[in-house]
């Protein structure tokens, strides 16, 4: 397996409130986190850190081989809870930082399957074949708005409250996680991204960057045209490939 990776600030933002990690196990196993912080500058900084600290130190100590499936999910629900307590604590314990938070996508990749947990708006997507297919949804407004009808697709993607997202890390003393559990084929790729890239660079143009199979350039491509096409966030993406 392989994974390549980059987060920016962006061409507007002073600061970047993403984070990241990756790592691999035997086997062919590997994982990736990957977070938006949000709260202001020092909170954000501080939620997405901490947030990928925590998953990640989890799944290091927890992960054995020849886990079950159900076993792969429930450590990354006991991660995620975890960072979210840790997020919410640290905030109880800082009155300045008080709301902060962060969306979080997280990936364990093994045997031909996919295991996903996220909350928030960052997103995990599978690409094959000329195809893109988003796999999480937003847990966002402008999602929930789409989803009940009351907006069109072309109305979602320049919504004013299109940033408003309605579950993260942190926020809450307790949050709820969605989970995905996908078989994949010989030549999909998983994309993991923050709204930096998904806000800026649409379906079409991530397939078109990567569709040379130039693999440890596609990072580097993706978080260039996010910045060409204006860069007004911090940008983040992972791409985890056979």
């Amino acid at each position: 397996m392989k994974i390549v990776a980059k987060t920016d600030k962006g061409n507007v933002r002073e600061n970047n409130q993403d984070a990241y990690a990756c790592g691999e196990f035997s086997n062919e196993v590997v994982w990736s986190v990957v977070c938006d912080g949000m709260g202001g500058e020092a909170g954000g900084n501080i939620a997405s850190a901490l947030a990928v600290k925590v998953v990640s130190d989890r799944i290091n100590a927890s992960y054995r081989d020849n886990m079950r499936d159900s076993s792969v999910i429930n450590m990354l629900d006991s991660a995620l809870s975890a960072a979210n307590v840790e997020v919410y604590d640290f905030a109880e314990a800082h009155p300045d930082l008080k709301g902060m938070g962060t969306t979080v996508v997280c990936a364990i990749v093994r045997d031909g399957q996919a295991f996903i947990a996220h909350a928030g708006d960052s997103r995990a997507y599978i690409l094959n074949n000329g195809n893109i297919r988003q796999i999480t949804t937003d847990h966002s407004l402008v999602q929930d708005l789409l989803s009940k009808g009351k907006i069109t697709e072309q109305e979602a993607e320049n919504h004013p409250n299109k940033n408003l997202i309605t579950r993260a890390v942190g926020v809450d003393k307790y949050i709820d996680i969605d989970f995905e559990h996908i078989d994949l084929e010989d030549d999909d790729i998983i994309l993991l991204c923050t709204d930096g890239l998904s806000n800026y660079v649409s379906n079409d143009e991530i397939l078109d960057i990567m569709s040379d199979g130039k693999y440890y350039a596609f990072a580097d491509r993706l978080v260039n045209r996010a910045n060409s096409n204006g860069g007004g966030d911090n940008i983040t993406v992972v791409i985890i490939s056979k």
